[in-house]
């Protein structure tokens, strides 16, 4: 809802539009409502689940990675289906998808196949035997739906996530504002925070010390995680506090 509404101009839910700016340019989230000429309303569950678990649209063309299928890859069949089953049902919305305005070279798809070579690796999430269920509960929302790496780990010069460095925090996020350490580092994460703390702040938005979020994380807590049920809110604090810290930036 977040990525795909351009809630700033007033825009549609779903409909697309939203400008993402990062240091190759700017991307425009497209139409993901039901309407057959500019949304996905022609596409089948398989069209869906290609796009999320191979970066790939209906056509064979390569996506962005500014659409994390590098996350979302590890995705249930479920999950995909029940996804495609409520977009399905959506408002349809008649709105042309918007072209990006990238610099060169990364207007040319075709590099992007030689990009997946280098930091994509397609399949579904695999829990850990060794951890029990709420701690495999907790990983598979924070690697693979909630995407958290996406934003909350720094990026290479060709925009390859820093697998040293995950969930460490990033200068340069999306729009070019800071994202924050959530590795349990004492200084520079959240260490110091408790399960509870962690679980508060998904559903109301409320720091340990009373300041509240901002930027983008706002959106995450009002569209995302504050629909959450407690013992998920629970299992991703469970996952993050367990994580190895890492100094931030």
């Amino acid at each position: 809802m977040s990525c795909h509404t351009d809630s700033k101009n007033l825009g549609r839910p779903l409909a697309g539009g939203r400008p993402l700016i990062t240091p190759f340019g700017t991307f425009y989230t497209p139409n993901i409502t039901p309407d057959r000429d500019t949304g996905i309303g022609n596409w089948s569950v398989a069209d869906l689940s290609r796009s999320l678990h191979e970066g790939l649209s209906p056509a064979g063309s390569h996506y962005y990675p500014a659409f994390p299928y590098t996350s979302y890859t590890g995705m249930t069949d479920q999950d995909v289906g029940d996804l495609w089953a409520f977009l399905m049902a959506q408002p349809p919305v008649i709105q042309a998808n918007r072209p990006h305005e990238l610099s060169l070279p990364f207007r040319f798809r075709a590099s992007l196949g030689v990009w997946k070579g280098l930091f994509f690796s397609a399949g579904r999430f695999a829990p850990d035997p060794g951890r029990d269920a709420a701690w495999n509960r907790g990983a598979y929302l924070v690697q693979v739906m909630g995407h958290c790496g996406e934003c909350h780990t720094p990026r290479g010069a060709l925009g390859g996530l820093d697998g040293d460095k995950r969930l460490a925090g990033t200068a340069k996020g999306p729009d070019g504002k800071k994202v924050p350490n959530i590795t349990p580092h004492p200084q520079d994460g959240i260490g110091k925070w408790t399960e509870s703390d962690i679980s508060y702040f998904l559903k109301t938005g409320i720091f340990p010390d009373g300041d509240a979020a901002g930027g983008a994380m706002v959106e995450v807590i009002e569209d995302g995680t504050s629909f959450l049920d407690d013992s998920d809110r629970s299992a991703i604090a469970r996952y993050l506090l367990d994580l190895p810290p890492i100094a931030g930036p």
